[in-house]
Formats: C-alpha cells, structure tokens, sequence
C-alpha cells in the first residue's frame, strides 16, 4: 500500500521519472502554523546532489502546498505537497529493459504487476521518500510545538567503521541536528567520520556501493503512546523504518548485544526525583518502550541499510528471458545511502509519534468523559 497511519495518514504518489512526486495527509490538526519553509528544510537535508557523496542528480526538491492551508494555517482538512521531478533521465536505464538489475527490485516489480517502469524498481527508487519527508516535517512540527519532541538521526556506520559504543552513547544523550550536519557523512563523531568518508570515497571510485546504519534518538517522548499487541510502538517504528527503500535491519534500545546480558544487568530500574513524581528509569535498555508503549525516557532505535543495488561496474545476470548476459548499468546513484536517509529515518519516526499521539489523544478525551476511576485503581496502595 502507499498509505501510512491510522488517524495522522499519508499516502505519498509518484516514480523516480514521472513529472512529480509528494504526498496527501489527512488528519493534520487545524490551527497549526505551517509554510512551505517549515516543509523544505527537511528536504533539503534529503536531496541528491548536495556533496560529492551522493548521487549527482540535481534536484532542487522544492515543496509546494496545494491545499489545506490558508493564510499560513493548517485547516483541518486534507494537505497536498508536491515536488517536481526536473532532472529526470530515463533513457539512463534503458538497460534495464534487457536485464534486471541484481538485488534491485526490477524482477519482483515486473512479477507482481506485469509491467515495467522506465526506472526498473518504479516506486522502490528512493525517490518515493520525498512524500515521507515532507509529510514527516509537518508531524514534527506539531510534535515539537505541543510536546517539545526533538528527533535528532545520525550516521553511525559506514561499512566496516562503526562509532564506538561510548560515543554513540555521548552522542544519543546531547547530539543535535546542527552537530549531524556539519559533515557530509551526517556522523557527529570527527575521528569516525573522517574514516567513513575515505570509505565512500573509496567505493565511489570503485565504482561500487557500501551499506551503514543510522542512529535515531527521540526526546521528550510523551509517555502512554503506543497499542497493546500487535500495533506496540516499537512494532510500528520497525514497521515505518524496514519500509525506507534499501532498509535491511530495525532494533530498538540494547537490540541485539540485549541478548548477551543477564536480566539483572538489562532491566532498567525506576527512580523518582522526589516523592509524587514522575518515575524514570535509571538506565534506558528498553530504548525508551516497554510493554510496546512509551515510557517517557528518550526512544532510541538504529535502522540498517544495505550497499545500494545500482553499481557502475559490469555484473554477471540473466535477461528477463533467461538468457545469460552482463548488465553494465548507467544512471547517477549513491555510493552510500545513509547520510541522505538520515532525514528519511526521521521523518518516518515523528509520523509513527503523531499517529500514536493522536489515537492516545482521543482515548484520553473520550475517558475524560466518564466520572473518575476509584483511586485505589489507579495505583498500588503502600503496605
């Protein structure tokens, strides 16, 4: 499907070579002050061409509101974005109609709907993402506005280089956006990301592709947000996140390295400032969830992304008929994927936030409704 949400939805339109690309949201709040400036600098952030390690398509991704807004507010009603495709050249995959392309999505495009794109992977190009991110700035700004939610990602593996444990801890508790972006690589660490730039370099001069992973922080999480069962909130943020084109692995808090600790080591355990205050919790394993709902501390997750499938050197394929052949794909492609995925990674965190906002938002109204529970239900009695 090209919808995303339940009461905050998105459906975003659009191919890597058609005339535009963007997004349709519905169940925007009204009254919320909105430009097309607040929209544009998030795809500013995603756009191609804006170092020498990305892809050299020039695209000026410039963001235009076409409807649910006037005199710069939200209205309530259904908000159109779209971005023009200027720099679209799809005689540059004219090899693609002879061979699919490895580990892109050309051969399963064609089995599912019988039909070829000029671009092969039709709306599995990254191009797709720009209705996310245009989408997910509107969510963030209201996050940010009524919560004071701040969603920072950041490059923190390019291939073999990886941040250190403790940097990556240092940077999840105090990085900023203006840190992230004050490289190319979108790595706040300079001992690291200087490796990780000589890496891309590398592969680009190679005329090959290398994968990473992008860290995701949240601040200033409500608490309560998130379904029980099967719609808990990191279940969601997976969902949003293994959706971004080239994702290959979601976890969430400890993750992985969770399963080689003791559960005395890994639980987090509560504390209170003072008495009658808000619990928080001492260490963050949990990643900010527990029981598949906000707990209030900050939502810490990483996203995996695989080497890009379009490399420039020759590879051994079949045609679509079987028949054995080379493919020597031509195109203008990211050698790494994950600085302009950061944007995209946080994009697609603050729609999974605002439509667990939103859902909790109505339960606690209609609640409030109803005369108060019995106080001796809504917490444990001191022995």
């Amino acid at each position: 499907m090209s919808t995303f949400g339940t009461a905050f939805r998105v459906t975003t339109y659009g191919e890597s070579h058609c005339k535009s690309v963007g997004c349709i949201i519905d169940g925007v709040p009204p009254g919320l002050a909105l430009s097309e400036a607040d929209i544009q600098v998030q795809l500013t952030r995603r756009r191609p061409g804006q170092s020498k390690l990305t892809t050299p398509r020039n695209e000026t991704d410039n963001v235009t509101i076409q409807s649910g807004c006037e005199q710069g507010f939200t209205l309530g009603t259904p908000i159109c974005l779209t971005v023009p495709n200027q720099d679209h050249r799809p005689h540059d995959y004219s090899e693609t109609d002879l061979y699919p392309r490895p580990s892109h999505a050309d051969y399963t495009y064609m089995l599912k709907y019988g039909i070829k794109a000029s671009s092969g992977g039709g709306r599995s190009s990254a191009r797709e993402t720009i209705g996310r991110v245009a989408a997910g700035a509107v969510a963030e700004k209201y996050l940010a506005e009524v919560h004071g939610v701040e969603i920072v990602a950041f490059v923190s593996g390019v291939g073999p280089i990886q941040i250190s444990d403790t940097s990556a801890a240092a940077l999840v508790a105090s990085v900023t956006r203006a840190d992230v972006d004050a490289t190319a690589v979108r790595c706040p660490d300079a001992a690291t990301e200087a490796l990780m730039h000589d890496e891309i370099v590398a592969c680009s001069a190679e005329k090959n592709s290398t994968g990473g992973i992008v860290t995701c922080v949240v601040r200033n999480v409500p608490s309560g947000l998130g379904e029980p069962c099967f719609d808990k909130l990191e279940a969601q943020l997976a969902h949003a996140m293994l959706s971004i084109p080239a994702t290959k692995g979601f976890e969430i808090g400890s993750g992985f390295a969770g399963t080689r600790m003791r559960g005395s080591e890994h639980n987090d355990a509560f504390a209170a400032d003072s008495p009658g205050a808000a619990l928080r919790t001492l260490t963050n394993h949990s990643g900010g969830v527990q029981g598949g709902i906000s707990n209030g501390q900050p939502i810490v997750f990483r996203v995996a992304f695989k080497p890009p499938a379009t490399i420039s050197q020759d590879q051994p394929t079949a045609s679509y008929t079987g028949e054995p052949g080379v493919l020597a794909a031509r195109g203008r492609h990211d050698p790494c994927v994950v600085p302009r995925a950061v944007p995209i990674v946080e994009a697609m965190a603050a729609l999974v936030l605002m439509d667990a906002l939103l859902l909790q938002n109505a339960r606690s109204a209609t609640r409030q409704r109803l005369p108060p529970v019995p106080a001796e239900l809504k917490a444990i009695k001191p022995f």
